[in-house]
């Protein structure tokens, strides 16, 4: 991984799982309208902001007051002068919102909502890897429950990951030494990037590791020219970095992009065909903002279970109701130990 040999840690994970029957409720097409209504006038009635991740559902998509990546989110959430944050994603992005906006109330439509890459570090594991290396700069991804992110010198996203690591040796000398995670595909990405070494925790989501080399290839030779969307968390990014160094994948038709920057290349970009490896719910908002170009995902089962837990009827009942059933609420003391890493991730990528 990178250059010479990362420093892998970790242990395996237990993956969370969603609760037998399926996380979404089947709504007919003449449902959909008459609720996302509802939905707009709730959250006028309460003062509030809807904040929805790009791999929500379509559904939810179209009530957002403003749909982004993970860093776009935490921006909008720092930012938002409503009362109330509904926030449509997974529980540690309520959490980034309730660290960002303490004298907010924030919303998530469904607590259960989880996230494989977060659960696969806890604040006991990272504490324990901090004492074996007391004098290592920490950078964990914004994809942390709030008690990792409290033991934490910087926050980084997909999009600003790089940004973030060169900051840090720019402050600190280009030898200091960087614990990396959790997403060991993300971490092996930035090392190529930066040419530089770091220890790399190993943990991933479930969803992007299984977007593996094997799909690439398939829909690569299904569509011939066409425009390579990868995220860095995806299982084959590392495989697809050594392709193009070999000269076996074109690398100026390969772009490894965070969501936000997949938007940002589709939008200005004069091709027509685009392979998008990230979750599907992806191909959504770049198929709203260019109608006329195709969107082919890399893996059509790349579907996150616990994004999609959040449903209309669910977004409906927590903006009527409110109440503990739907509120992320970070600990004071907990939260201002956890806000110092997002606001300098915020900070460096605001520079």
């Amino acid at each position: 991984m990178g250059a010479g040999h990362s420093s892998l840690k970790g242990t395996l994970m237990q993956l969370p799982t969603v609760q037998p029957g399926g996380p979404t409720e089947l709504l007919s097409l003449e449902d959909i309208p008459a609720l996302q209504r509802e939905v707009r006038e709730l959250a006028q009635a309460r003062n509030a902001i809807i904040l929805a991740h790009n791999y929500e559902l379509p559904e939810i998509q179209q009530v957002a007051d403003y749909v982004g990546d993970s860093l776009g989110l935490s921006r909008q959430a720092a930012a938002a002068g409503a009362e109330v944050i509904a926030f449509c994603g997974v529980h540690f992005m309520a959490e980034t919102a309730s660290i960002l906006s303490p004298d907010k109330t924030v919303l998530l439509p469904d607590l259960g909502a989880g996230c494989s890459l977060a659960d696969s570090i806890t604040a006991e594991q990272l504490r324990a890897w901090k004492a074996e290396h007391p004098d290592a700069v920490v950078v964990m991804y914004v994809n942390t429950t709030a008690e990792v992110k409290a033991e934490t010198d910087y926050c980084c996203t997909s999009s600003n990951a790089v940004q973030v690591v060169e900051h840090i040796r720019r402050e600190h000398g280009d030898d200091v030494e960087i614990l990396f995670g959790p997403d060991m595909f993300l971490g092996a990405y930035v090392e190529k990037v930066t040419g530089k070494r770091m220890s790399v925790w190993m943990g991933e989501c479930h969803v992007h590791a299984g977007i593996r080399p094997s799909d690439i290839a398939q829909v690569r030779e299904a569509n011939p020219g066409a425009e390579f969307l990868i995220h860095p968390e995806c299982g084959c990014s590392t495989s697809v970095m050594e392709y193009v160094a070999s000269g076996d994948v074109d690398p100026d038709h390969t772009h490894m992009l965070s969501t936000g920057g997949m938007l940002d290349f589709a939008r200005y970009s004069d091709a027509d065909t685009f392979i998008v490896a990230t979750e599907t719910g992806m191909l959504h908002p770049l198929e709203q903002e260019n109608p006329g170009k195709t969107f082919v995902p890399a893996n059509r089962a790349a579907v996150c279970q616990f994004m999609k837990m959040i449903t209309l009827p669910k977004l409906r009942d927590a903006l009527r109701d409110g109440g503990e059933a739907y509120t992320v609420k970070v600990d004071p003391e907990l939260a201002e130990r956890a806000r110092l890493p997002i606001e300098r991730m915020v900070a460096i990528s605001g520079a």
